[in-house]
């Protein structure tokens, strides 16, 4: 893995109640890091992560849900029923929407994806190919702005009822697209209570990393807008803005 150069202090200053989680996909066994010690689903793995606070690493014998499926480290394993199964959980009317939603979620390629290193951000030593974020509102709020400060970003969100780990795993990491879901909203993760309803994961992929970072050192955290107190108050501001960039560019 290639060590950790880029500088992610900058999050410190949030204070994050969970911790942010670097993740990395690798064809072979990390050197140095020992292997996860009991089986979870794979939207499970960043809160255990953020639970231990040491490094871990896991193979498809450590995942109990669709998640090794969706990463490639196994073949799709037909069940009795097929899609009938999300009929039984009252998920789906029939078996064909479990079926269709399955299908067209993101997946790896078979066989390129044999591990996947977790690390809380205090502990990392590796450059991670998705950052994983926890965040209430306010927080989700300053790392959107910060997604879109120097870049004009927009702001998009894709996510499944069932296969949540396949848009917070695959697609940011295939897609380069920063994902983000609020939790309370997909099955696995509200069934198995991992964590309160009403918080932000956000799945940031390597290369935007940098940019994001960046940006969060550059930019005002919270705006001026944002304490002006009244409805009133913050009218006057925006008056006042129209007022000087009227003198100095004049009217149009």
């Amino acid at each position: 893995m290639k060590p950790l150069q880029t500088d992610l202090s900058i999050y410190k200053k949030f204070n994050f109640e969970y911790p942010p989680v670097g993740v990395k996909f690798l064809p072979g066994r990390p050197e140095g890091m020992a292997q996860l010690d009991k089986s979870l689903a794979l939207c499970e793995m960043v809160k255990e992560a953020q639970q231990r606070g040491t490094p871990f690493y896991i193979t498809k014998d450590n995942e109990n849900c669709a998640g090794a499926m969706m990463l490639g480290m196994v073949e799709p394993v037909p069940h009795p029923g097929g899609g009938e199964l999300g009929v039984k959980y009252g998920i789906f009317e029939e078996a064909r929407a479990n079926d269709r939603l399955i299908e067209n979620s993101p997946k790896m390629a078979p066989g390129g994806v044999n591990c996947v290193a977790f690390s809380p951000l205090d502990k990392l030593t590796f450059e991670p190919d998705l950052l994983f974020l926890v965040t209430n509102t306010s927080q989700a709020e300053i790392v959107l702005r910060a997604l879109s400060y120097s870049t004009g970003e927009i702001w998009s969100s894709k996510v499944s009822t069932v296969g949540a780990c396949a848009w917070t795993f695959v697609y940011p990491y295939q897609s380069g697209m920063v994902n983000y879901v609020a939790t309370g909203l997909t099955f696995g993760l509200k069934a198995r209570k991992t964590y309160p309803e009403g918080w932000m994961i956000f799945s940031i992929p390597y290369h935007w990393i940098p940019i994001i970072t960046k940006n969060l050192e550059n930019m005002e955290w919270v705006l001026p807008s944002y304490t002006d107190g009244t409805r009133e108050q913050f009218l006057a501001r925006r008056d006042k803005i129209f007022e000087e960039l009227a003198r100095e560019f004049g009217n149009p």
